[in-house]
């Protein structure tokens, strides 16, 4: 069984070379001998879902009866089995019931319903936000939008899927394996999202929708409204279809957060129970600290880098329109033109708190068995009360044409072109604004934290906390000065130019398709910010009642109230400080502003000397010359792919091969320049400031070629029996922001915490060699049973890798010594072996309108996670996760009730946290296991009208990381239920 495979990534790879050998020859063969012996109607293709204006199973099977339109759940289900059962690879498929009706509110959460699929979620929203598919997930997943890639600005390859609205969709389909003449751009999946079109359903079609929906945090009710018509004329040889919806979601969550959980090594005077009479840790041999054992930093251990807890109101708004219009301009001509647009705008207000640690700092450490800091005291520690707004625009706008040619009864063209275009805050808004205002210095607290539990149900508390230890004073207004003031502007762009050429030769039971695509794809990238002129720091300090001379009292007058932490985290335990301060960022900002130009007059409490250029009374941005990328990637492609049918011992036998030539120029611009100096802030102890030097602009090219062949054969021991083995060869791109040439040192650095980053314009994409066995059981109509063995081994992982060096040889004032800073680099490592099974069952009890819809997953790797290493070039299969779904159904007699349950196991998410200036390399995030249980339910009142009622998450369950070990918390999120209600009207 292949389950049983070697891991041996030579011996596999191997196996597929011969096995592609021998696909190449049966191509030779088939297109020297012509079709094999017909073996009744053909099976349906497995690229018809994800090409763009192709007609489904489903389509053709509603078009050879006409008379009989299957709606409801059960009909989605059942022609969603069609479509898996009759297609030569691994794909899965979920229909919409009816038009503008979606199975799910998201598209992310109606994929994690299919077997080996699962979701990442957005801490801040709760909302579905990105799949994982066989425990790979981001960039590993390709999504398409009706055969076409869809621009993202984002930065990576891999679409927000909060983004795509669910209304109005017509189909998803998640290729496991791949299909040549659409791409092979893809690892883990590709999904091909399908719109419908006027020439679906002839005639007249009208849809609408009017919701409401609830979040019972944020506890206001906000609509969605959308509409959909689609009109055929002219003896429905055109036709025009348009839609329009409008969607909005509120959500209030509670956060309590770790920003990095870094490892070093203490001094033996810094750990509880030290009798040394005085502690001054040191790394340096040829320091007087060093003479003294107890001060000689030899014991590892990993300590949090910041703590602290905020509560965040999202507002998110959408808007997709989409036109699409279709033109038979004879029996064999066909002509497709559409626009989709999309418009999503979210804000969200932030109000915490947050305080700083420094490990030589800290003191009465105690460790556990692991290394990880569970209690310790830092002497003098500041304390910092936050408070931000997020601003984004996401726009994005998708062109296409296609031109569908019938030749003759056998050779068929498509022409396929379209332009897209994706921008993030194209309106040059600032997209977040963060002001911190507190106490330090004089009334730095002796402060305490201790770690009390596991990371799934237990966040750290404060022993001692507010000025001086006074907890009674934790916000005394009168305590209380102006620290950090931060403005940032990112503005991203994503232009895609495809055109792809098919051409399709159909002969009783052989087929033939060549085609070629070419592909442009250019990134853009660039973030101005107060921390490049440093005008960040222009009223840093705190003030005079924190002993400082800079720094300003912040009045009463621009508080807007607190929050309360009782019950902050449901299912947690563990206590904060009461109340939260709430002030409006900017606000603050414009009381700052207000005091007046530094430069033409004395303002008591102004960091003099702070700035370059000098801060004249505005918290004006500047570019960041580091965060500048131009990136430019052309690909062109040729693939051929040959289907047969033919029998084996008097049994249906379906093949097909494929080869696909992939070759990629890549052409990389950014700004570089060098730090020369590191001078430290009078107005914090913790903050430093780089000089630099001039900006050179800098310039690279990088490409490569690679072949990918695939094949897939599919044997219908039975009717109700098949059997399916599947290889392939695909390939994942780098995301588009890693390929920048540039070493960027960013302006704001602490002290402790100096971090560099860097792009790499040379990095080639992963590889996987790819191997699919399954059984298929379709025992009775709308059930099935499926047994799925897949093996993918995959090289050249790009691994974001560390290492501790100097620049330019500046120097580091907290020291005396050379700077070192953690400098994460991506590059191509090591290969590894990713297997798994994937069980199915789909059930419906005969008429009764009950059934259920099951999968689980097990995947692992040859590669799994060693805690216990601690080189700064640790290396893991990210992703890779269990996970298992259950949705229970009724669907009859215009009623339907639906209860889906969703687990994923604990996985491992990326290298690397919020604040990674450990000492062993970038630390890991780990996702904790979650369990969610949603709910909907609606009702048809006729053909025409319906109502419908969601819930979601109705366990409150919350998301939760963590780092190395499992007590290092990192993040968790409490985003509460959400609640939706509405009516549809369908003519």
């Amino acid at each position: 069984m292949l389950w049983w495979l070697s891991t041996d990534n030579v011996s596999d790879t191997t196996k597929l070379r011969k096995a592609f050998a021998g696909s190449i020859s049966v191509i030779a063969l088939c297109a020297s001998t012509g079709a094999l012996a017909q073996v009744g109607a053909p099976s349906a293709d497995q690229g018809t879902a994800g090409q763009e204006g192709a007609e489904s199973p489903a389509a053709a099977t509603a078009t050879s009866t006409e008379d009989i339109i299957v709606t409801g759940l059960r009909g989605s289900l059942q022609r969603n089995l069609d479509i898996k059962r009759t297609s030569p690879g691994v794909v899965d498929v979920i229909s919409s019931e009816d038009i503008g009706k979606f199975p799910d509110s998201n598209v992310a959460a109606s994929l994690q319903r299919l077997p080996g699929v699962s979701i990442n979620r957005s801490g801040s929203r709760g909302e579905p936000q990105g799949i994982t598919v066989r425990g790979f997930g981001g960039d590993f997943n390709e999504t398409l939008i009706d055969g076409r890639r869809l621009s993202t600005a984002t930065g990576g390859r891999s679409i927000d899927f909060t983004t795509v609205g669910s209304d109005f969709i017509g189909q998803l389909a998640v290729f496991k394996t791949p299909d040549v003449t659409l791409s092979s751009s893809s690892i883990g999946a590709t999904v091909n999202i399908s719109y419908p079109k006027p020439f679906d359903r002839p005639g007249t079609r009208i849809a609408a929708t009017a919701a409401g929906s609830i979040q019972d945090e944020a506890g206001k009710v906000v609509p969605t409204v959308g509409a959909l018509i689609s009109h055929t004329f002219a003896d429905d040889t055109m036709g025009i279809l348009a839609d329009v919806i409008y969607t909005r979601r509120d959500t209030q969550t509670n956060r309590v957060f770790v920003s990095g959980w870094q490892g070093g090594l203490y001094a033996p005077c810094q750990l509880a129970g030290s009798t040394a009479a005085s502690c001054a840790p040191t790394a340096d041999a040829t320091s007087a600290a060093w003479a003294t054992p107890t001060n000689r930093r030899s014991v590892t251990g990993w300590y949090q880098q910041q703590y602290g807890a905020d509560q965040r109101y999202t507002k998110d708004e959408r808007i997709d329109g989409r036109v699409a219009l279709q033109w038979q301009a004879s029996d064999d001509v066909l002509l497709t033109i559409d626009d989709n647009y999309s418009r999503q705008t979210i804000r969200t207000d932030i109000a915490g708190f947050g305080v700083w640690f420094n490990q030589g700092d800290l003191r009465n450490v105690q460790l556990d068995e692991n290394g990880t800091t569970v209690d310790f005291t830092q002497a003098g520690t500041p304390t910092d009360f936050v408070a931000g707004t997020d601003r984004s625009l996401l726009e994005t706008n998708q062109v296409g044409l296609n031109l569908k040619w019938d030749a003759t009864s056998n050779l068929k063209f498509e022409l396929d072109g379209n332009y897209s275009k994706s921008q993030l805050n194209p309106d040059g808004r600032v997209s977040s604004e963060n002001g911190d205002i507190g106490y330090g210095g004089d009334l730095g607290t002796t402060l305490g934290v201790q770690v009390n539990g596991n990371s799934k149900n237990s966040f750290p508390v404060f022993t001692t906390y507010g000025p001086n230890g006074d907890q009674s004073r934790w916000i005394d207004p009168t305590v209380i000065g102006s620290h950090v003031t931060v403005r940032q502007a990112q503005k991203n762009s994503d232009e895609i130019k495809q055109l792809r050429f098919n051409a399709a030769w159909e002969q009783d039971n052989l087929t033939i398709k060549a085609g070629a695509m070419y592909m442009e794809d250019r990134f853009k990238i660039q973030n101005s910010s107060t921390f490049v002129n440093n005008y960040w720091q222009a009223y840093a300090g705190y003030g005079l009642p924190s002993g400082r001379t800079t720094g300003v009292p912040i009045p009463t007058s621009l508080y807007q109230g607190t929050i309360d932490t009782d019950d902050w985290i449901p299912g947690f335990s563990g206590s904060l400080p009461s109340p939260l301060l709430v002030y409006d960022a900017r606000e603050y900002q414009e009381y700052l502003e207000g005091l007046g130009n530094p430069q033409t007059q004395t303002i008591p409490g102004f960091n003099t000397g702070c700035c370059t250029p000098p801060f004249a009374g505005t918290f004006d941005l500047a570019l960041d010359p580091g965060s500048v990328q131009d990136i430019r990637e052309k690909t062109w492609a040729a693939y051929m792919r040959v289907d047969f049918n033919a029998e084996i011992a008097d049994m249906p036998f379906r093949f097909n091969a494929g080869l696909r030539q992939e070759n990629t120029n890549i052409s990389s611009s950014g700004l570089g320049r060098l730090p020369l100096s590191i001078t430290p802030s009078s107005a914090d102890p913790t903050l430093l400031t780089v000089v630099f030097g001039e900006t050179q602009p800098i310039t690279t090219k990088s490409s490569y070629s690679y072949l990918l062949p695939s094949i897939d054969m599919k044997l219908e021991v039975t009717d109700k029996l098949h059997l399916r083995f599947d290889a392939s060869r695909t390939l994942t791109r780098p995301a588009l922001n890693t390929l920048t040439p540039v070493l960027n040192v960013g302006s704001g650095q602490r002290i402790g915490a100096l971090t560099a980053t860097g792009g790499n314009p040379a990095l080639r994409p992963y590889l996987a060699d790819n191997f699919d066995a399954a059984v298929e059981w379709y025992y009775q109509r709308n059930s099935y049973l499926s047994v799925n063995l897949f093996l993918k081994n995959v090289s050249n992982f790009v691994v974001a890798g560390t290492q501790r060096q100097t620049i330019n040889d500046v120097g580091d004032p907290s020291t005396g010594q050379p700077a070192v800073f953690t400098v994460s680099q991506r590059v191509n490592g090591p290969d590894a072996t990713v297997r798994g099974i994937e069980l199915a069952l789909q059930h419906v009890f005969g008429d009764t309108g009950f059934g259920f819809n099951a999968n689980a997953t097990f995947v692992n790797t040859n590669k799994p996670y060693d805690e216990t290493d601690l080189s700064t070039s640790g290396f893991a299969v990210t992703g890779l996760a269990n996970s298992a779904n259950f949705v229970g159904f009724y669907d009859k007699n215009g009623f339907q009730a639906r209860a889906a349950v969703n687990w994923r196991d604990k996985y491992l998410s990326q290298f690397g946290q919020a604040q990674n200036n450990s000492a062993f390399g970038a630390e890991p995030t780990f996702v904790n296991s979650a369990l969610q249980v949603d709910f909907s339910t609606s009702y048809d009142f006729n053909e025409h009208y319906s109502i419908f009622l969601e819930v979601l998450n109705i366990t409150n369950e919350t998301q939760s990381t963590h780092g190395r070990f499992a007590n290092q918390l990192l993040d968790v999120f409490a985003y509460g239920r959400r609640l939706t209600a509405g009516a549809r009207v369908r003519f």
